[in-house]
């Protein structure tokens, strides 16, 4: 079999059997949920289809590896944290929740960027592993400038909803806008 090329903007292509097995069809092999977490890990954009209907199936997969990694040994989820964001499937505030998860991971990701970027320049001794050491001395001040972030966050979307609260005109017929009592309209 010849490996398929992919093309420039194409993703790329695993798709999924009914037998269970993934198979990639840029390298024409099948694959493990390793493979596809080796492919996360290098930033590789793909996607994953089931081969009888064209489903994307993408996000099952994700959940998936994360599944594994979370039963693996050290989770990132705590049981509060997941019966949290359950409590959350439903609710009118489901869509603003996982955008707000989002961009905070994406924020995350960012500092963890600028943070391996300040590391460079601290010369022979910065190698991952260095710099994996110094986070772990330093793990409660990280704690503690994460517990900052995330309350001056909390802080900026409470004065956001009493602002919103505030403008009566611009969100007239919101349920949280103060209803006039039946004796101011008689």
């Amino acid at each position: 079999m010849v490996a398929r090329t992919k093309r420039v903007g194409e993703d790329r292509l695993i798709k999924k059997y009914p037998n269970r097995r993934l198979y990639d069809t840029q390298t024409s092999t099948y694959v493990t949920l390793s493979d596809i977490k080796g492919l996360v890990m290098a930033n590789e954009v793909f996607k994953v289809i089931d081969a009888k209907t064209d489903e994307d199936l993408t996000r099952n997969i994700l959940l998936q590896i994360i599944l594994e990694e979370e039963a693996g040994g050290s989770p990132v989820f705590s049981s509060q944290m997941l019966s949290q964001i359950i409590r959350f499937y439903g609710n009118s505030m489901q869509g603003l929740m996982g955008n707000y998860l989002e961009k905070t991971m994406q924020s995350f990701v960012d500092i963890h960027h600028k943070l391996g970027d300040q590391s460079k320049g601290l010369g022979a001794g910065s190698t991952p592993e260095a710099w994996s050491q110094m986070l772990n001395i330093q793990n409660p001040l990280m704690q503690g400038l994460m517990g900052n972030y995330m309350e001056q966050s909390k802080d900026l979307f409470v004065k956001m909803q009493e602002q919103m609260q505030g403008s009566q005109n611009l969100f007239g017929k919101f349920p949280f806008t103060p209803q006039p009592n039946k004796t101011e309209k008689e």
